[in-house]
């Protein structure tokens, strides 16, 4: 498609733009959408009555915001045409984020099968089988699992740090880090071998996420990782649309 498009991925916290020209990704930028001092940053940044794209799960506030950005806007929900068939059981549920990254992977992957890894606020790996969207897991991220142990005991501290190298913590901070971080890492590479049981070399994984950085997943020629998964799942959305 030989356009320019601005793709919005909009969150809670901050939304990522992104410029596709002619189909391809060119550049992102990271606002966030909880400071609405920083809206004007995307004012900037996107030329009046430009073809926009939104996916979002921000306020209302912000997503009038954006309608006032340009006439020509395309909102990607639960109900757009999609290029996978969506076989999760309760589609009505399902995060866009996670459906999204599910189409980004179909449209990505060399292999049958594909698992996307989305490290976040939430932990969450979503298989697309075939041309199938199948569903996956969901668990807490490092920040939610910090907040529920500082929240639910009377004395352990709330801890913000995200590397710890050891499995043994020295001292409550660090042991708390490492139960975290280190519990997270074999959670994740203990997911991944039972993908690789049930699919064997017919698989491929997509890492994405704000904490992917976080962890080591080794050289392996199965893994790939790409920060902006979620907003090439909108921009193949967005396509499916205008041809519906």
């Amino acid at each position: 498609m030989n356009e320019n498009i601005y793709v919005l991925d909009a969150g809670n916290t901050s939304v990522k733009v992104g410029l596709f020209e002619n189909g391809e990704l060119k550049n992102v930028r990271r606002v966030p959408t909880s400071d609405k001092s920083r809206w004007s940053e995307i004012h900037e940044m996107i030329p009046l009555n430009s073809k926009l794209v939104l996916c979002s799960v921000a306020s209302e506030e912000f997503n009038v915001f954006v309608h006032s950005l340009s006439t020509n806007l395309t909102i990607i929900n639960t109900n757009s045409p999609l290029p996978i068939r969506n076989a999760y059981h309760s589609p009505e549920s399902l995060g866009m984020d996670r459906l999204c990254n599910a189409v980004a992977i179909h449209s990505l992957k060399k292999t049958s099968n594909a698992v996307a890894i989305d490290i976040g606020t939430c932990m969450k790996f979503d298989l697309v089988e075939g041309g199938e969207y199948i569903g996956g897991s969901i668990s807490p991220g490092i920040d939610l699992r910090y907040k529920a142990l500082h929240d639910f005991t009377a004395k352990l501290p709330l801890v913000d740090t995200h590397s710890q190298e050891s499995f043994i913590g020295k001292d409550t901070m660090t042991s708390m880090a490492a139960g975290v971080i280190q519990g997270l890492d074999i959670e994740i590479k203990g997911m991944m071998d039972k993908y690789r049981s049930a699919f064997g070399l017919d698989l491929t994984f997509f890492m994405t996420g704000g904490d992917v950085d976080y962890f080591d997943f080794e050289g392996k020629n199965d893994i790939f990782a790409d920060p902006n998964l979620t907003l090439k799942g909108v921009y193949e959305i967005y396509l499916c649309h205008v041809a519906y």
